[in-house]
């Protein structure tokens, strides 16, 4: 089976520039001037007994002005590895370019939209792109800011991918993530404001549900985005939404439940996560939050019968991510915003408090999609669906596999 590992880089400018009005917001970008965690990512691949895959490093930029110097400063990366016993491939702003106006050229240019380097699911959606125009059977997401700690997670990764369980193909298997203290749990100190808004409680309690309890392989209402094999069979068909700010992997096992694929965890594939610190505000991280849930939300209940579609219901996700897919969420989110709002101001932070408040007026009037969620999605799907099958003619897969062969 052939198998490429792709391993999204983000990178944003230099420390002592900082952020920039219009920057793309993600989690944690590594600054220009820092060494950054994907060398350790690459140099962990030491471990594996199955080196046989192909890896593409994506090197991402937060703004388009300093896109010539992450892709410079990833080369540099890609190329201190060199002594890697894997064959690594670098896809950059440039590489994307190439294929923009490859697509301009052959008068296909309503194609150029599903191929960005901004925003997660963009990203994604480069990470099941690339795969496919090697002509690979699966796609392995990993991240930058983990590491390899199993000898066998390739031979796990491969193990299950493509075989019938039970009468039912699996196309897409989830692993999971080790935090630094070894454990599968997120160890949260519980805040007055998360009484209602218990997000990590009930992602312990799927965690255990799902990934502590035997069988070793069973569906999952969650998967991890940098720990997951997807078939061909799904990504030529299912694409990740650019509409959903964050948390686009669940979205995009809600996605696929819809298409009619099922997403299976597996116990035994396992990655160590060692991201550095978030330093987002705790007020911003739940407006995100909020737009990602009311979104999906909406997606799920403007489902209507059409060929194809395989209806899902919020408790279809339980306990996570379905507890913030119900018709209580709005009084989940004015409950949770008005403990935050006093958190904040008995710290003296007017400003957090305000921002706490304002995310209860925007759940009410900006985080709700402006158009059918749904009906989107459908729309993007056979977009996607069909961009895939026409990248995989075969004049047309050779031009855009040199394009990536070529960095």
């Amino acid at each position: 089976m052939k198998v490429t590992m792709v391993i999204p880089s983000y990178w944003a400018r230099e420390s002592f520039i900082g952020v920039k009005e219009g920057d793309a917001v993600y989690d944690h970008p590594s600054p220009l001037d820092s060494e950054g965690t994907l060398l350790r990512t690459i140099q962990s691949l030491n471990i594996l007994k199955d080196k046989d895959f192909q890896l593409v490093v994506i090197a991402v930029a937060t703004a388009v002005d300093i896109e010539a110097k992450v892709e410079e400063k990833v080369a540099g990366i890609v190329k201190s590895a060199s002594d890697s016993p894997v064959d690594i491939r670098l896809f950059g702003p440039s590489n994307l370019k190439k294929i923009h106006d490859f697509l301009v050229n052959k008068g296909n240019e309503e194609y150029i939209d599903l191929l960005q380097l901004r925003g997660y699911s963009n990203i994604r959606n480069l990470c099941m792109f690339i795969p496919h125009i090697l002509d690979s059977e699966a796609a392995l997401l990993i991240d930058d800011d983990e590491v390899f700690e199993d000898p066998d997670f390739m031979s796990k990764a491969k193990e299950f991918i493509g075989k019938s369980i039970n009468g039912i193909t699996v196309n897409a298997v989830a692993g999971y993530y080790l935090q630094p203290d070894g454990s599968y749990s997120i160890k949260k100190t519980f805040r007055p404001w998360m009484k209602y808004w218990n997000q990590y409680e009930k992602m312990n309690e799927a965690f255990d549900k799902i990934i502590g309890t035997e069988p070793r392989l069973k569906k999952t209402p969650f998967v991890f985005g940098g720990n997951m094999v997807i078939h061909r069979n799904l990504f030529t068909v299912v694409p990740f939404d650019p509409n959903v700010p964050r948390g686009e992997d669940i979205d995009f096992l809600i996605n696929a439940k819809i298409f009619g694929f099922q997403f299976f965890l597996d116990n035994q594939l396992f990655i160590k996560h060692l991201p550095p610190p978030k330093t987002r505000s705790v007020w911003r991280q739940l407006r995100e939050d909020i737009y990602r849930f009311i979104y999906e939300r909406e997606k799920i209940k403007n489902q209507r019968q059409v060929n194809g579609i395989n209806r899902v219901y919020p408790e279809d996700f339980d306990p996570y991510p379905g507890v913030f897919l119900k018709e209580d969420l709005e009084e989940k989110i004015k409950k949770s915003c008005k403990l935050l709002s006093e958190e904040y101001l008995t710290k003296g932070d007017a400003n957090g408090s305000k921002e706490a408040l304002k995310n209860i007026a925007l759940a009410q009037t900006d985080a709700g999609p402006k158009f059918d969620a749904f009906q989107n999605l459908c729309s993007l799907q056979k977009q996607w669906q069909a961009f895939m099958e026409y990248s995989y003619g075969k004049d047309i897969r050779l031009k855009i596999k040199e394009i990536i062969e070529s960095a």
